[in-house]
């Protein structure tokens, strides 16, 4: 008996040092013991295989049996410790993933004790997508300041470089990225501030071919260029894909801004600016000149004015045009309504559903 004992063990320390599945090493001792118990009950009890296997199945009986039920205890504990795994991973699963690093939750502490945003609005800001047009005057303090509000994704378009002469007020490029594309400039800029946001730049100029698919992709867009072709552009694109448009303008000491949005009951663009004005009537920055702060004001106030529109605080512009003349200090707003002749939206039908409660 120790003998076949012995010649067990060999097989399963041969096949482990040969590196043979347990299984299988399991087949070949299983098959000795098999042999072993056939030959005690069909040989004669005076056959010498018997003498030297024990004389006796009982023993091998008894073996298999301990071996046996061994063998099934640890398969049943193989089984509920599998099914315990699977049951906590199941769990960890099902348990919500918490919406913000402990270095976020630090970083947007200011806004989630505000009672108008808390920790609700601050999920919002971190699941909305902004796109703005032009990282220029109005772009760049609009960038900055929605970057670092922990606005989740956004998106800048632009085809321009950047220039010494927009330093004066451009404030979100370095006089190091001068001919760099603006669009991977502001990129920079804002990664550097906030590592937590997804910037995705466009270096191409707005087209009505890339409009619509482009818009799509967003909740919201900020419209900070500097001439009407673009500002209509932007304008029925925005209409058509039925997303808030926040534009602003500035020249010299003077600027305005307001949410146009149709589909929540606010004028489009196009119905308070229906025609462009004549020659001369509204110079741009380049012609006319801009005091350096005020795109920063009106810039400041279009990250605002989106911060707002997206967690749904306070009263925005939407049906409201705010003008700021920054030469006096004097800021005021004036209401806005659609036409129901408007050319671009007179198709589109309001639902309120769309606008946020304030």
């Amino acid at each position: 008996m120790g003998f076949v004992l012995f010649l067990m063990a060999a097989l399963w320390g041969l096949g482990w040092v040969m590196k043979t599945p347990v299984r299988a090493r399991l087949v070949m001792i299983g098959l000795v013991y098999v042999a072993v118990v056939l030959a005690h009950l069909v040989l004669p009890e005076a056959a010498e295989l018997r003498r030297a296997t024990g004389g006796d199945v009982r023993p091998w009986l008894v073996l298999g049996g301990v071996a046996g039920l061994v063998f099934g205890y640890m398969r049943f504990v193989g089984r509920l410790r599998k099914r315990h795994q699977t049951a906590t991973e199941a769990a960890a699963q099902d348990q919500p993933t918490p919406a913000f690093r402990e270095a976020e939750l630090n970083r947007y502490a200011r806004h989630i004790v505000l009672r108008e945003i808390g920790g609700a609005g601050q999920k919002k800001l971190k699941a909305a997508k902004v796109l703005v047009i032009g990282a220029g005057g109005l772009g760049s303090p609009a960038l900055l300041y929605m970057a670092a509000a922990g606005v989740g994704t956004i998106g800048v378009i632009d085809d321009d470089l950047v220039d010494g002469s927009n330093l004066q007020r451009q404030i979100i490029h370095r006089d190091n990225m001068i001919d760099t594309p603006k669009v991977f400039s502001a990129q920079a800029a804002m990664t550097g501030l906030n590592p937590f946001i997804t910037v995705r730049p466009y270096h191409r100029r707005l087209t009505d071919e890339v409009a619509l698919e482009l818009f799509s992709e967003y909740d919201l867009i900020l419209d900070g260029t500097d001439n009407f072709d673009t500002r209509y552009l932007v304008n029925r694109a925005a209409v058509a894909t039925g997303k808030p448009l926040i534009s602003a303008a500035i020249t010299q000491w003077e600027g305005q801004i307001s949410l146009y949005d149709p589909a929540g009951e606010a004028p489009c663009f196009e119905c308070i600016f229906p025609n462009r004005p004549a020659p001369g009537l509204a110079p741009s920055c380049a012609e006319a000149g801009v005091i350096s702060p005020l795109p920063g004001v009106l810039g400041a106030m279009m990250a605002l004015e989106a911060i707002k529109e997206i967690t749904g605080a306070g009263t925005g512009l939407r049906g409201r045009l705010l003008i700021h003349d920054a030469l006096y200090a004097e800021t005021r707003s004036v209401r806005i309504t659609r036409r129901v002749d408007c050319a671009c939206c007179k198709s589109v039908a309001p639902t309120p559903s769309s606008a946020p409660t304030q």
